[in-house]
């Protein structure tokens, strides 16, 4: 992909285009634009293929999923388009259901959905155009994590495996409702208490994985981070499906590209390091928090039950992710 891209690169220089905050080099969760000294834009889009059965959930699922690149970039929300491709046989009614469950969950941050566009295509897929806002002084960024920050993850890891295995329907998966009730969970209040303490690096797990996407933060903050496998939560399942020898193709992609980058100790399960490559949908936000500053996180997540893991922290060193 740093390959299809590298003749963007050439035309968007931040000598020529200094409005450009954020942009393809170096890239981060979602495009930033600034429009005054008080105010940026956020832009970002995705969609995907259905990842449950339920038209309303499908819909709500992916408008969390796409909004969650600008709680990583610590913005809200403001506006969204619908990105949808249907086959042509498609019921009027699943199609509406969807965009309802889109238009629920936008509209549930402050949102709203401005329109969109459909295409016919074989396979259904859904997602959202996003805009939000952001102060141009106050953006979380991947690459402003610093040695001895502490990492931190708000949700549980598992929900490729788990909805992988749920396709099959002779198989009753543990942890599937547990799953699509994390990836019905926005974002936004985990954002909300970062930015409280000041906080100004994070990225949300998506389909890098949770290895991957520290891979990201570390290598473009230059610094090393050790990470905690005891203190990494897991969907009720997911070792489970493990256990059936269930795998996906982005979780063998992830494992290829980061090979090089990471060490695991002994203790380290084969079944724990497939849920540590596996992509999510909809999954948390990795937060670093300086550590004279991780006492006070930790107290008000606990007060505004948002959930927040240590899982890790940041080291002085070449880039390099040690999991023990």
């Amino acid at each position: 992909m740093a390959q299809v891209l590298s003749p963007l690169n050439a035309l968007l220089t931040a000598d020529d285009h200094p409005e450009l905050l954020v942009g393809i080099d170096p890239a981060d969760d979602a495009a930033v634009y600034q429009i005054n000294e008080e105010t940026a834009i956020i832009s970002t889009l995705d969609f995907f293929a259905p990842v449950v059965d339920d038209p309303w959930t499908y819909g709500a699922i992916a408008a969390v999923n796409a909004m969650s690149d600008v709680y990583a970039m610590g913005g809200e929300v403001i506006l969204a388009l619908n990105i949808a491709a249907f086959p042509k046989n498609f019921e009027p009614e699943l199609m509406s259901t969807i965009l309802k469950g889109a238009a629920e969950k936008v509209m549930e941050v402050g949102g709203l959905i401005g329109g969109g566009h459909t295409i016919w295509d074989d396979e259904p897929k859904f997602g959202l155009s996003v805009l939000g806002k952001i102060h141009p002084q106050k953006m979380l960024l991947k690459s402003m994590v610093k040695p001895n920050d502490c990492l931190y993850l708000t949700k549980s890891l598992g929900t490729g495996l788990i909805l992988t295995a749920a396709r099959d329907p002779k198989s009753h998966v543990m942890g599937t409702d547990e799953a699509i009730e994390s990836m019905l969970t926005s974002n936004r209040h985990a954002s909300h208490l970062a930015l409280r303490l000041g906080v100004r690096a994070a990225t949300d797990v998506t389909g890098f994985g949770l290895l991957g996407h520290i891979w990201e933060m570390i290598s473009s903050s230059g610094c090393k981070v050790s990470i905690d496998s005891s203190s990494i939560p897991l969907l009720s399942g997911a070792l489970e499906v493990t256990g059936r020898g269930i795998s996906t193709g982005g979780a063998e992609r992830n494992r290829e590209w980061l090979d090089k980058h990471l060490t695991f100790s002994s203790d380290v399960s084969a079944a724990e390091k497939e849920i540590y490559f596996d992509p999510q949908t909809s999954g948390g936000l990795i937060i670093a928090v300086p550590e004279e500053k991780s006492a006070e996180f930790q107290q008000i997540c606990s007060q505004d039950n948002q959930n927040c893991y240590l899982i890790g922290h940041a080291e002085e060193g070449d880039p390099h992710i040690q999991i023990a």
